[in-house]
Order: C-alpha cells, then structure tokens, then sequence
C-alpha cells in the first residue's frame, strides 16, 4: 500500500492537533509514539482501504472493539463519511476524549459509547474492527453474537498473526467463523514494520 496517496487533508491536520492536546490531558498514546502519530495510528488505522476496496464495500455500519485513543474508529470515520463507525470502550476517559475529538471536528458519522461489547448483545454488525485490543481466540467470542451473518471481522495485527491463528483453531470452530483472507501491508517506518489484516467471515 502506498501510503502517500493517502490525502492528508485539513481535516486530519485538525485532527491530529486535538488529538495531541487530548493526549497531554489523558495520555492516550505514549509521549515517544506521538511523533508516529501518523505512521504507527493514522495510516495503520486506515490500511483498512485495502480491505474496503478489495471486497467493495462503499457504506455499512462499522463496529470497533476496544477502540482505545480512537484507533482505527476515527480516521475512518473522517476518511469514510458513509459509513456509521460506533466506537466502543470500557474506559470512560477514552471515550471522552473521542466525543470531544467527535465534537471538535463534527464527526456526525461517529458513536462512541463507554460499555463493554458484551452488552451490545441485541445489536448486529456488517463490519467489526479490533486494533490491539486482545488475540483472536478471545475477540471471537465477542464477535459472533453481533456480526451480521453475511458481515466481515477485520483484525488489525502484528507478525504474531499466524501464532494467533494457530491458538484459536478451537474457538474459529466453536463459533462457526472462518478466516477468508489476509492482506499483508507495511506501515512508512524507517524501520520494517509488517502488519496483516485478518479478514474473517461467518461460516455457512
């Protein structure tokens, strides 16, 4: 993926300064990752364009688990205004700081909620993200009640993918969910720095 055709825009130039000065308050990232800010959050958060582009999606509504600081919930949110992201985090201070980032850039696209996922159990999901939130063998269980069945679960992850894979052949067999695809990318680091996105499906 070449991430210098990613437009960086007004809109995450402003971003990016008021996620620093939420960061300051409520340190959501360390102090030595916010000089990556782009690299290691921004652009990662939206390697999922290879995803979207592969498999056609233009709008759907968006799940992330264990969105964190806003990753990647919020710049996709901003770089895809016809998808419904909904951001979710147990921690209160987390979803704050995303509400007045939400507020300060007028993200009408963007929901975050302080809950934890297991409570949105009456609610269904065409696309789930997870960014360093857990392994794959414990995200799956609260993945399968609230993906659609014909929805897709991304994984953001490290080159630990295929050991995570391996430890959650059980679970991928308990809940009927099956892994469809992986696209390899790397982040612009002066260092290698080799991400995959797991793509997973139900199983039919």
């Amino acid at each position: 993926m070449n991430f210098t055709q990613i437009s960086i825009n007004s809109d995450f130039e402003r971003y990016k300064q008021i996620f620093l000065e939420q960061n300051s308050k409520l340190n959501l990232i360390s102090k030595n990752e916010e000089k990556f800010l782009y690299e290691k959050h921004i652009f990662d958060s939206l390697a999922i364009k290879l995803f979207f582009d592969k498999y056609n999606i233009k709008s759907c509504n968006l799940l992330d688990i264990g969105t964190g600081g806003g990753f990647p919930s919020v710049p996709i949110a901003i770089e895809y205004p016809h998808i419904q992201v909904t951001a979710i985090d147990s921690i209160n201070k987390k979803i704050n700081a995303i509400n007045n980032i939400k507020k300060e850039l007028n993200i009408t696209n963007l929901e975050p909620i302080c809950d934890r996922v297991e409570n949105l159990q009456d609610k269904k999901y065409e696309i789930i993200t997870s960014r360093a939130v857990a392994p794959i063998a414990i995200l799956l269980k609260y993945v399968e009640p609230i993906l659609a069945g014909n929805g897709y679960f991304v994984a953001y992850k490290s080159k630990k993918a295929e050991e995570e894979l391996n430890n959650a052949k059980y679970e991928l067999k308990k809940f009927k969910i099956k892994l469809i695809d992986k696209i390899n990318y790397t982040l612009p680091l002066e260092e290698t720095y080799e991400r995959t996105l797991l793509i997973f499906s139900k199983a039919i």
